[in-house]
């Protein structure tokens, strides 16, 4: 399986990624086969601070899970309204 397949599994999911310029938390928004479209979270303010366009072949590491996700996780559910 190729690792843009197991993306496109894995959208509007939290999680860590890693490419040739940098490295970002934040949620991926789609995936396709010459690029994703990932929305940056500010770990601060937890706050969207951008949205990147990347292109797959410069992918170099994705993480789904540890104690960093599992905050921001617990961050965003914190601030969704009960309304």
């Amino acid at each position: 399986m190729r690792l843009t397949e197991k993306l496109k599994e894995l959208e509007n999911q939290y999680m860590f990624i890693r490419w040739a310029t940098g490295g970002e938390y934040g949620k991926l928004v789609y995936a396709g086969e010459d690029f994703i479209e990932f929305n940056i979270i500010d770990v601060d303010t937890m706050e969207y601070s951008e949205t990147v366009l990347i292109h797959s072949p410069l992918i170099l590491e994705v993480a789904l899970g540890g104690s960093d996700i599992a905050r921001i996780l617990a961050e965003v559910s914190s601030k969704i309204s009960l309304e």
